[in-house]
C-alpha cells in the first residue's frame, strides 16, 4: 500500500491507497473488488460553527468530516494521479491554495 501524504499551511492529510493484490477495507460504498487500485482518504470541508478544529496558517478552522468516498481505478498512474488530486481538493476546500500543498508518496508495509 501507498501513502499519499499532502502537507500545507500547517497540517496534513494521508489517505491510503491499495495496490493489485491487497485487500483494501471493505464496507458500504466501497469500489468493486475487482478494482487494480482502491484510493481511501477522509474527506472534510469548513463549516462556520461546530466541527473539529484545526489550525490552519495561523488560523482556526472549524472542520466538518464526510464518510470517505473510496475510489477504484484501473492503473497506477491513474490512482496516483486521483489521491493527488483528492489531497489538493481537501486543502482547497479549507481555504489553502492547491498549488501550495506539498505533495510525497511513500511505500508502507500496513
Amino acid at each position: 500500500m501507498l501513502l499519499v501524504r499532502g502537507h500545507a499551511g500547517g497540517t496534513e492529510l494521508t489517505g491510503t491507497l491499495y495496490e493489485r493484490g491487497e485487500r483494501a477495507p471493505t464496507f458500504s460504498g466501497a469500489p468493486d473488488e475487482d478494482a487494480a487500485y482502491v484510493w481511501v482518504c477522509d474527506e472534510f470541508y469548513e463549516v462556520d460553527s461546530g466541527g473539529s478544529t484545526q489550525l490552519v496558517d495561523g488560523r482556526e478552522v472549524n472542520l466538518a468530516f464526510e464518510s470517505p468516498m473510496p475510489r477504484g481505478f484501473d492503473t497506477r498512474e491513474q490512482a496516483l494521479e486521483g489521491a493527488k488530486e483528492h489531497v489538493r481538493t481537501q486543502f482547497a476546500r479549507i481555504g489553502v491554495d492547491p498549488d501550495d500543498v506539498d505533495l510525497a508518496v511513500e511505500k508502507s508495509d500496513g
